[in-house]
C-alpha cells in the first residue's frame, strides 16, 4: 500500500506534569512527563521535535528566590540608602510592585519617574490622545504629580482597574519611605532630583544606563545590577539579576532561572537514550507577542529563552509559498504546481536574505518564534501544562 500524504503540519501540545517543587529532578520529571504523554495519546517523538519548559518551573526547582528584605539589602549597599532615583518601572503588580517594596525598604527618599502615556511594555499611564489634547510634548515635558492629576486626573489601568500612580505611591509610603512622582521620557530629567539612579527599564536598560553615566550621575544602577548576587543565603541570577522575577508570596520574588544549559543538555540525553530521537529542547519564559486590543507588549523577561540547545540557534529559512505560487509559477496549477514549489524547497539555499521569494517570512529568532508558541500553549494560568511538546515545526510542504 502506497505511503499516505501527511496532511498535518506543526502541533503544539501542552504536556501535564506533576506540580514542581524546589530540590526536585527536574531533568528527568519532563522526560517522564512527555513519554508518558505520548504513550498516553497515542503518538511518537521525532528527530528535532522541541520540548519545552516553562522558566517558573525551572526557577521552581532551583529554589531561586529571593526576599523583600533582601532586595532592600543588595539596594541600600549599591545605592547608599538615601534618596533614589527610581525611573522607567514597568506597571506590573506581578512583575514589579513587589521590588518596589524592596527598593523602597532600601531608601529613605525614591524620586520615582514614570514614563508617559505608557510603560516600556505598552500598559497605558494616560492615553495617547489625551496627552495631543493637553498640547504636552511626551518627549520631552517633564511633568509633577500635580500637574499630571491636573491634566489627566485618576486613569485606571484597563485590565487591572488599578490606578498605578496611586497605587505605587502608596506601596513605598507604606515601607517606610518619603515618595515623590514624576512623568518624564529622558532618562537624565531624574538628575534635577537625586545623582543616585535605579533604573528599571528592561530592553532599553543598556542606553538607559549610558545616558545617566553620561550626564554624570555619581551611581547607576539596573534591575539587572540587584540580586545579581546571593544575600543572606537568598537566590540570585548572576546575569539578570531582579529582571524576569515574578511575585511568589508577598515578601518574596521568584527570580529567573540561573544558568540552566546543563538541564536543556540533561533533558535532551534522558529523551535520546529513551527513545534514540535527537530532540531539541528549550527554557522559555515570556513569549514575544503584542496585544493590539490593549496594546501590551508580553515580553516583560530580558529574553524569551534563557537556555537551549544548539538545534534552536538561528532564524528560520524558508520561502513564501505563496510568492512562488503567485510569480514564479503563476501559471501552473494542481499537481504541476505542486511539484514546482515542492522542487524550489528541495533546492533553495542555505541562506535566503535577499532572496524576494522569502519576503514575509518571519525574521526572527528560531528561540523567540517557538517560545511565544510555547507561552501560548501553556497559558499564564490554570491549565498545568508547563511543558510543551511543538513537533512538526522543521516541517516544510516536501515532508
Amino acid at each position: 500500500m502506497a505511503n499516505k500524504e501527511r496532511r498535518v503540519g506543526t502541533v503544539s501540545r501542552g504536556i501535564r506534569c506533576p506540580i514542581i517543587r524546589e530540590g526536585d529532578d527536574l531533568a528527568k520529571i519532563v522526560a517522564d512527563s512527555v513519554l508518558e504523554a505520548a504513550e498516553c495519546e497515542g503518538f511518537e517523538l521525532h528527530d528535532r521535535d522541541v520540548i519545552a519548559a516553562t522558566e517558573s518551573i525551572v526557577a521552581r526547582a532551583q529554589g531561586n528566590y529571593a526576599t523583600v528584605d533582601d532586595i532592600a539589602a543588595d539596594v541600600k549597599a549599591k545605592l547608599g540608602g538615601e534618596t533614589i532615583g527610581v525611573i522607567f518601572p514597568i506597571l506590573s503588580r506581578n512583575r514589579f510592585a513587589i521590588c518596589l517594596r524592596g527598593i523602597a525598604k532600601g531608601a529613605k527618599k525614591i524620586v520615582l519617574m514614570l514614563s508617559y502615556p505608557s510603560d516600556e511594555v505598552g500598559n497605558e499611564l494616560v492615553s495617547l490622545d489625551k496627552v495631543d489634547e493637553a498640547g504636552v510634548n511626551p518627549y520631552s515635558d517633564v511633568l509633577s504629580l500635580e500637574r499630571y492629576r491636573e491634566l489627566f486626573g485618576v486613569n485606571r489601568h484597563e485590565f487591572t482597574g488599578v490606578d498605578y500612580v496611586e497605587y505605587y505611591g502608596d506601596l513605598i509610603r507604606e515601607c517606610g519611605a518619603e515618595v515623590e512622582i514624576i512623568f518624564a521620557n529622558q532618562a537624565k530629567a531624574i538628575l534635577d532630583y537625586t545623582d543616585c539612579v535605579l533604573t528599571c527599564d528592561i530592553h532599553t536598560r543598556a542606553r538607559t544606563k549610558r545616558i545617566l553615566k553620561d550626564a554624570g550621575a555619581k551611581v547607576v544602577c539596573g534591575l539587572d545590577d540587584i540580586m545579581n548576587a546571593p544575600i543572606n543565603g537568598s537566590g540570585c541570577n548572576e546575569t539578570y539579576g531582579l529582571l524576569g522575577s515574578n511575585k511568589s508570596t508577598e515578601d518574596k520574588v521568584k527570580l529567573f532561572p540561573r544558568e540552566c544549559q546543563l538541564l536543556v543538555l540533561d533533558i535532551q540525553k534522558k529523551i535520546f537514550d529513551a527513545t534514540g530521537k535527537h530532540v531539541e529542547v528549550m527554557v522559555y519564559g515570556d513569549g514575544a507577542f503584542k496585544d493590539p486590543k490593549g496594546k501590551i507588549w508580553e515580553l516583560a523577561d530580558p529574553v524569551v529563552s534563557p537556555a537551549f540547545t544548539d538545534g534552536l540557534i538561528g532564524t528560520p529559512n524558508e520561502l513564501k509559498l505563496k510568492y512562488l505560487a503567485d510569480n514564479d509559477f503563476k501559471d501552473l496549477s494542481g499537481e504541476e504546481l505542486k511539484n514546482a514549489i515542492s522542487e524550489s524547497i528541495r533546492k533553495k539555499q542555505s541562506n535566503l536574505v535577499g532572496n524576494m521569494a522569502s519576503q514575509g517570512t518571519t525574521p526572527r529568532q528560531l528561540t523567540d518564534l517557538i517560545g511565544s508558541l510555547c507561552d501560548l500553549t501553556s497559558g499564564s494560568g490554570d491549565k498545568g501544562t508547563p511543558v510543551v511538546l511543538v513537533q512538526g515545526y522543521f516541517d516544510n510542504y516536501t515532508n
